[in-house]
């Protein structure tokens, strides 16, 4: 057994930034809190909206529209719970965290089908936004955690006007790897994450277009403009605002590299391997693939004795496997479906890195023509 060397799932968290760790060092080191009015209170202060302008600068909002969250779960929930929709509408491939709770907390959420290609429907979105009740809320992920498939927000959005609903865009996975601004996806609400781009975990956003409706539900010291109460968490704050200037900075060169080590990767899988959503537009550091016969389960605990860390395309739970919801959406056959796996580059990628990965999918899948990359 090796020790895990080689990091391939920036999907479910990016190894921390080194400007992320100073950041957070020092907002530990001062201490204070935020709402204090005093010397070291106005110190933690001005690094939450130190933060608070960077990731407002970063999509194109106004900082007092920046609600920081302990994640995008937190904000994703905090929209729809405050939007003062009437009724919600969702993708069939939302995050868990839209698709459980819209479901669960509303039975009758209308859910839009995808195509083979991980894209949504929007003539069938436009029939659900027909018959909802109004206001609708409709949830989107701008950027699927699975598959990196970059959803058509501008046709979304310009079903949301005409039928007046509000949009709220998931970008969790989309900030710092694709530009960002809440304007020109025309969203009533966007959710963004620190530790997908090299941030601590423990933080998030959720943000505002000018005028959008937030009735809020939660009570307390009035941080966060009332809308989110509770002691901001400085440290974490301060680092994803260092992450996200890191990000923001590199974004020009860092998404092409990273892109470019992606089909590398895919180029060298075997001509029976499948690439999920492969002819969509995608995130560029997302590739979700299957290995006909080769249970994800037991590639990944392989690859993990290899050195080698991704993600399978299926939930795991207490033992059992259930196939990837989000490659049924897209009408993958279960056997195939339970051999999904994902691959998710970042700013540490290195071509070594594809390398081995290949290197060790070729020890545990024997006699499938995977090699060295060209």
């Amino acid at each position: 057994m090796k020790d895990a060397s080689i990091y391939c799932d920036y999907n479910a968290g990016a190894p921390t930034r080194p400007e992320a760790v100073a950041a957070m060092t020092h907002a530990l080191t001062l201490g204070g809190n935020p709402s204090s009015v005093h010397a070291f209170g106005r110190r933690a202060r001005a690094l939450v909206e130190d933060a608070r302008e960077t990731l407002a600068t970063g999509v194109g909002a106004r900082a007092e529209n920046v609600v920081f969250t302990s994640g995008a779960t937190e904000a994703l929930h905090l929209a729809m719970a405050c939007a003062g929709a009437a009724s919600c509408v969702v993708t069939a491939v939302e995050h868990d965290a839209v698709y459980e709770h819209a479901v669960r907390a509303r039975p009758e959420a209308g859910v839009a089908p995808v195509g083979p290609d991980g894209l949504v429907d929007c003539g069938e979105l436009a029939k659900l936004l027909a018959c909802a009740e109004k206001p609708t809320l409709v949830a989107v992920q701008l950027a699927n955690n699975e598959t990196g498939v970059v959803q058509p927000i501008a046709k979304v959005a310009a079903l949301c006007r005409e039928h007046g609903a509000l949009l709220l865009v998931d970008a969790a996975q989309a900030l710092g790897r694709l530009p960002l601004n809440i304007g020109d996806l025309d969203a009533t609400y966007l959710v963004v994450s620190s530790h997908k781009l090299g941030g601590p975990p423990g933080a998030g956003a959720l943000i505002l277009a000018p005028g959008a409706p937030f009735r809020s539900n939660r009570f307390g010291g009035g941080q966060e403009r009332g809308r989110r109460p509770g002691t901001e968490n400085v440290p974490a704050i301060a680092g994803f605002g260092a992450a996200l200037k890191a990000a923001l900075r590199d974004i020009d060169t860092e998404a092409p590299r990273v892109r470019a080590l992606r089909d590398r990767f895919e180029s060298a899988l075997p001509d029976s391997s499948v690439v999920f959503g492969r002819q969509s537009p995608r995130l560029p550091n997302t590739s979700n693939f299957g290995l006909p016969g080769v249970s994800a389960e037991t590639a990944v605990i392989a690859l993990d004795l290899e050195g080698v860390a991704l993600s399978s395309g299926a939930a795991c739970s207490s033992g059992k496997v259930r196939s990837s919801r989000v490659l049924a959406a897209m009408g993958v056959e279960p056997g195939l479906a339970r051999a999904g796996l994902r691959a998710s580059f970042g700013y540490l990628s290195t071509d070594a890195d594809v390398d081995a990965l290949l290197r060790a999918l070729a020890k545990i899948v024997p006699n499938r023509g995977l090699g060295a990359a060209p």
